[in-house]
């Protein structure tokens, strides 16, 4: 759960919970935030009040689209309370920077159990055999089965759900083979698996059970030239995305014996209005209950409402579909120079005046030995949230950073001197470079060379910069004209190149500086730029 004091301070963020969701993650989201419930909406109203709202939360009846998303231009983050992202629009939202959370292993053990129920019907006929008697009959020769013991199943699709699924069926003492392609041979021979192409899958299993999303390259993945490979008298199950099998030609396969049946628990179309499947004898259909257990509801509210919730806070979701996720493991230390990487990358839009032709990235110490991404997504968000008019999140700064042509290039260099670890941006421009870095100590961000000087300074709150010749009194001068604006300074560093040249002053502040600040210290003789900064 993320505790109130970790949101924006004075901040109160405002949830749309638009379908059901359960008590648990209710109880989640209004422990930290201000919750809506208004789960018979309609699209009309959705439109007209979405930009009142900084989260919204759906199901799968809600189609979030590129127009919904447009129109709330306070949204950070849409949470989908189940495992498909289908009916969000996540290109659309990682182009406005708009974190999509979902809750992928909240429903495994409970659509792995399903399929395995479904795998017992089909084998032992018991939704007909339930009908036959509740209807006055008594034929038990009608209803002859099969064991499941010994025989084959086949997954196609071996993540999470397929891997519960592999557990069962072995358990049940039967052989299990699975098409995936991303899946190593080791971690199915883990679980006792043997790995396949998806023909192969197909021709030697008995039951053959889909686990994969619905995407360009799975619709009809299972069509009708494939399922003329199944062996005769095999079942196949879906209790994956509708879409996946061709239904049309399944019936078909069905009716000429191809196969012996299926048992559907994801349609093309929802619900299946006129569906060749219902009420065929040889199919067993349910209303998607895949993920429709007490336990799989619970999980998967608490799980995207803390997705939710970790966005909102500017933390990693767990679940991001389209947002960077730092392992917890790694968390404490890339969290802080994360923070650093974004205060660097504010620092030299701020400071650089000349065009910039591109930047180097530099990851030293112990930085260089973890996963660099969301530094180097930090880092780009920093330069571009004060050049773009867009909002600019981890979620689209990368693609913000391609469409704006933003050039630059990585190092990582295994030590550095001093310092634990070391993180440096490299601005590079007609006239010269401009180095602005960092480092993390006892958890907190500090700069150490800004623009060539070295200093030491926290990133953070209202900065003052002046450019000047170090001569006497010209540290008394700034504090006196602040002073006489009621301008605090909470701490103050001083780089130079040499006694009496060209120095840098950097001033932290408690208040910000007023525009007439800057145009009086310009005035003085020896300063050559005065720059006001809120980080």
């Amino acid at each position: 759960m993320v505790p109130l004091f970790l949101l924006k301070e004075g901040t109160v963020y405002r949830i749309l919970v638009a379908e059901p969701l359960a008590e648990e993650g209710l109880a989640r989201l209004t422990a930290s935030a201000s919750v809506d419930i208004k789960t018979s909406i309609s699209r009309d109203e959705l439109m007209t009040i979405i930009d009142n709202y900084d989260a919204l939360i759906v199901r799968s009846g809600t189609k979030v689209d590129r127009e919904l998303l447009a129109a709330g231009s306070r949204l950070r983050v849409v949470g989908r309370a189940g495992t498909g992202v289908d009916n969000i629009d996540v290109e659309s939202a990682t182009r406005q920077g708009i974190v999509v959370v979902n809750a992928p292993a909240s429903n495994s053990v409970a659509v792995a159990e399903l399929a395995m129920g479904l795998i017992l019907s089909l084998a032992r006929h018991i939704p007909q055999a339930h009908q036959h008697v509740a209807e006055g009959g008594w034929s038990r020769a009608k209803f002859m089965g099969h064991e499941v013991r010994g025989k084959t199943l086949g997954l196609i699709g071996f993540g999470r759900i397929g891997a519960e699924v592999a557990r069962r069926a072995k358990a049940l003492e039967m052989d299990v083979v699975a098409y995936d392609p991303v899946v190593s041979i080791e971690r199915a021979q883990q679980l006792g698996v043997s790995l396949a192409s998806i023909d192969d899958v197909l021709q030697q299993s008995d039951f053959v059970s889909l686990h994969v999303p619905l995407v360009e390259s799975t619709r009809h993945l299972i069509n009708a030239q494939r399922l003329t490979l199944m062996k005769r008298g095999a079942y196949i199950i879906n209790a994956a995305r509708g879409g996946v099998i061709d239904e049309s030609a399944l019936v078909e396969a069905i009716d000429s014996g191809s196969i012996a049946g299926a048992a559907i628990d994801a349609y093309e179309q929802e619900p299946p209005v006129n569906s060749p499947l219902l009420k065929h004898p040889k199919v067993i259909t349910i209303p998607h209950l895949g993920a429709s257990t007490i336990e799989a509801q619970a999980m998967t509210g608490v799980d995207v409402a803390e997705g939710v919730l970790d966005a909102l806070a500017g933390q990693s979701p767990r679940y991001a579909v389209n947002a960077p996720y730092i392992a917890p493991e790694d968390l404490g230390l890339l969290a802080p120079y994360a923070k650093l990487a974004r205060s660097l990358g504010k620092l030299c839009i701020g400071v650089v005046d000349d065009p910039i032709q591109r930047y180097e990235f530099v990851y030293a110490g112990e930085l260089a030995s973890s996963s660099t991404s969301p530094v180097r997504t930090a880092i780009l968000q920093g330069l571009l949230s004060g050049v773009s008019e867009q909002r600019i999140t981890p979620v689209n700064a990368q693609v913000i950073a391609r469409e704006r042509g933003l050039r630059f290039s990585e190092l990582t260099l295994p030590e550095v001197e001093n310092y634990a670890g070391m993180l440096e941006l490299r601005a590079y421009t007609a006239t010269g470079k401009h180095v602005f870095s960092g480092t993390v100590l006892r958890d907190t961000p500090f700069v150490v060379e800004l623009d060539g000087y070295w200093v030491t300074f926290e990133p953070s709150g209202s900065l003052l910069f002046t450019y000047h010749r170090d001569r006497p009194g010209m540290i008394g001068r700034v504090g006196t004209l602040l002073g006489a604006h009621d301008v605090n300074i909470s701490s103050m560093q001083v780089g130079r190149i040499a006694p009496r040249e060209q120095s840098l002053m950097v001033l932290t502040l408690d208040d910000s500086v007023p525009a007439e600040v800057i145009a009086q210290l310009m005035n003085e003789a020896h300063i050559q730029r005065a720059v006001a900064l809120e980080l």
